[in-house]
């Protein structure tokens, strides 16, 4: 379900929302993740190893399900436009021009129109994070 845009970027629209789980159900993957360093995935009834990239993110999400969070996955692309960009970030699309204008994400020109790396956005979002963290830690 994606459609796409001038410049060979897709809009975000390929995502799944999934609920947080009942809180009994929760509290079980939560234990079941702190008791067991084994992850096994079974496809069709045969066991799977998932390299580590993949075991990493199904584990991301089943920890988040078991903290009771709702969980979005999507698929992210290599360009974004600067309202995909924004979209990604959580921000408004002129919040992030101005981003790109003051350098805070590096962005690239194709013509006039902006072009932004999804691992641009995903690293200046975890300095965003690390930045609250260390002013948490330096108040408490």
């Amino acid at each position: 379900m994606s459609r796409t845009t001038g410049s060979n970027t897709t809009a975000l629209t390929k995502a799944t929302n999934h609920p947080a789980l009942p809180a009994e159900d929760a509290a079980k993957l939560a234990r079941a993740l702190e008791e067991s360093e084994d992850v096994t995935v079974f496809v069709d009834g045969t066991a799977l190893r998932l390299p580590a990239d993949a075991t990493a993110v199904v584990l991301d999400v089943l920890t988040r399900m078991g903290a009771g969070e709702a969980v979005t996955v999507s698929t992210a692309e290599a360009w974004l436009n600067t309202s995909q960009a924004a979209q990604l970030a959580g921000v408004s699309n002129t919040y992030m021009r101005n981003l790109t204008d003051a350098g805070a994400i590096p962005v690239h020109y194709r013509g006039t129109h902006r072009r932004i790396r999804t691992q641009d956005v995903h690293a200046w979002l975890e300095s965003r994070a690390a930045a609250a963290h260390d002013a948490e830690e330096a108040d408490g």
